[in-house]
């Protein structure tokens, strides 16, 4: 019987949590596990990445479930390295993860871990398995493991070191540990089931020799526990609850319970698993993004263009753009293909409430009031923000000399263009109406700049005296008091959605978007932007969502990068 809406129900009952019908798989998993006192009544999660690489827009999803299940029931999560392969790890990928953990809003207090502070319990597991007739030495070379191994239409044979003495076998592995063996020597592996349809449990390996330096116990070791082997032991070892990992480690698990029935572990986690994410045009790879990296076809790991945390945070995303995104697409257990403008959706959501507005003037065309005298300068206060008077004014200029962007100038325009053209009228955002009445031309042919006329009794939307429609409204910025700023407008970085799907023997490398990004080194600014600050983001009004580069921008060479465009 299900009891969920009994007033004893520890799920019910527990703080701080209230459960909801429709809730995520995992969710109903931690509120039944509490119901029947499974591990106390405790939840306890870890976020466990491999330090190999930065993390990508896939790995904060994983960060605010694992984070986010913790908190709404009270329990904690563990953030652990499993750092289990010295070759590919690098302390800089640790402080990266660090600070985009930290970034996305959560904490992880007293409980940092390594794999790696457990080798020792891990090696003296893998003793008890010798002992126990479940663990051998393997001589087997690598290309000799794959072909013993079998596939999915064959079984495995037995390694003909399988029968190896425990004697034996605890000798040849004890001088693994004490280097007498170069690598590739040997390996050890568990005894399972060389013909189990299951690939890994086809006695997988334990132990490989490895004569690396690590960034932690230092040449301490010169064999190091595989992945799938220290990875269940290390959450005995923390007495996770919920061993919360994706779809592509599902056939792995009966290997986790393998290893956890099999030791005298001081608990009995279990493993559940959810789809990873993947985005159209992106590739959620290390590997592949780390090419991208190696092969300078990106600026870096932080390239606002990559899916990495460390990227969409320069490009500008906010934590509660990312949490909200995380949200919205759920938890589900079958792989799906999320669309790109789900995230880009969530980002302008976040972003329409806290941006300070601003003009910018990305292509500027010079502007000349024929009727203001030379010196005018007056001053305008438009909102911060339209929906918050406490965010108050900022102060712009009208001036004799104005900039205005290229796309609102057409010299020759068909009848439903309502911006700027010869003869026509439109009306400047925030200041007053104006009409083109001539267009200055260089020898090239090129528009030097626009004559126009001003209405002065327009100011601030109010009608021409004689009641004429004006239907354009564009922005600009005064060319006396603007500021010069870079401006990196950024688009998809693959052109087409699926970029991993290429003809056989071609690269997912050409499917780069070489449009991808636009610098424009003369954009015009409004004059309250040389305040700008890393902290604040800024609508561009009528053209999207910007912040200021935090590694490149500087007081008095500023570099925005374009958030997300206004598009709906």
């Amino acid at each position: 019987m299900n009891n969920t809406n009994k007033p004893n129900n520890k799920a019910a009952n527990h703080p701080g949590h209230v459960p909801s019908e429709g809730a995520n798989f995992l969710k109903q998993i931690i509120e039944k596990d509490l119901e029947a006192n499974k591990h106390g009544g405790k939840v306890i999660t870890r976020f466990p990445p491999e330090p190999n690489g930065y993390l990508h827009i896939g790995h904060a999803k994983s960060i605010c479930l694992n984070f986010g299940l913790a908190e709404e029931f009270k329990g904690r999560c563990h953030l652990r390295f499993d750092d289990t392969n010295p070759e590919v790890e690098e302390v800089e990928y640790i402080e990266s993860i660090q600070a985009d953990v930290k970034w996305l809003g959560f904490d992880w207090g007293p409980h940092l871990y390594y794999a790696s502070d457990y080798f020792e319990q891990i090696y003296q597991w893998a003793e008890q398995l010798i002992r126990d007739g479940k663990a051998y030495v393997c001589s087997l070379n690598e290309e000799q493991l794959r072909e013993y191994r079998g596939d999915f239409n064959r079984p495995g044979k037995n390694s003909p070191d399988r029968d190896r003495s425990v004697e034996e076998n605890l000798s040849l592995f004890r001088q693994m540990r004490e280097g007498k063996f170069e690598e590739g020597a040997c390996t050890l592996r568990a005894k399972i089931d060389m013909a189990s349809p299951n690939m890994n449990m086809r006695d997988p390996l334990l132990y490989r020799i490895r004569k690396v330096h690590h960034h932690r116990t230092g040449d301490k070791w010169c064999i190091y526990p595989m992945y799938d082997y220290a990875h269940p032991l290390s959450d005995a070892i923390e007495h996770i609850t919920h061993s919360i990992c994706t779809l592509e480690f599902q056939d792995h698990r009966p290997f986790y319970d393998w290893c956890i029935e099999n030791c005298t572990v001081p608990a009995e986690p279990h493993q559940y698993e959810f789809a990873r994410l993947n985005m159209t045009y992106l590739v959620m790879s290390k590997r592949k993004l780390l090419q991208l990296v190696k092969e300078k076809l990106v600026m870096g790991w932080d390239d606002p263009r990559m899916p990495t945390i460390s990227g969409i945070r320069r490009r500008g995303y906010t934590p509660a753009s990312v949490k909200k995104f995380a949200k919205r697409i759920g938890v589900a257990k079958a792989e799906s293909l999320i669309d790109f403008e789900i995230l880009e959706s969530c980002v302008r959501e976040d972003l329409d409430d806290v941006s300070h507005r601003a003009m910018a003037v990305l292509r500027p065309i010079k502007v000349v009031i024929e009727n203001l005298p030379d010196g005018h300068k007056e001053l305008l206060e438009p909102s911060v923000h339209p929906k918050k008077t406490e965010l108050g004014k900022r102060q712009i200029h009208f001036t004799k000399t104005l900039y205005i962007d290229a796309a609102d100038f057409k010299e020759q325009a068909d009848p439903d263009f309502f911006r700027l053209k010869p003869g026509s009228e439109v009306r400047l955002r925030n200041a007053y109406v104006i009409k083109c009445n001539e267009v200055i031309k260089d020898i090239a042919g090129n528009i030097k700049e626009l004559r126009c006329t001003y209405d002065p009794v327009t100011l601030h939307g109010k009608p021409p005296a004689d009641g004429r429609k004006i239907k354009g409204i564009i922005h600009w910025v005064s060319a006396e008091t603007c500021i010069d700023a870079e401006v990196r407008l950024y688009g998809r970085l693959f052109k087409v959605p699926d970029p991993e799907n290429v003809p056989d023997g071609q690269d997912f490398k050409i499917n780069l978007n070489p449009s991808s990004l636009e610098v424009l080194k003369n954009a015009k600014l409004e004059s309250s932007l040389a305040n700008a600050n890393l902290e604040t983001r800024y609508q561009f009004e009528r053209v999207g969502y910007f912040c200021l580069d935090n590694k490149d921008s500087k007081p008095g060479a500023l570099v925005f990068n374009m958030v997300v465009d206004l598009k709906n």
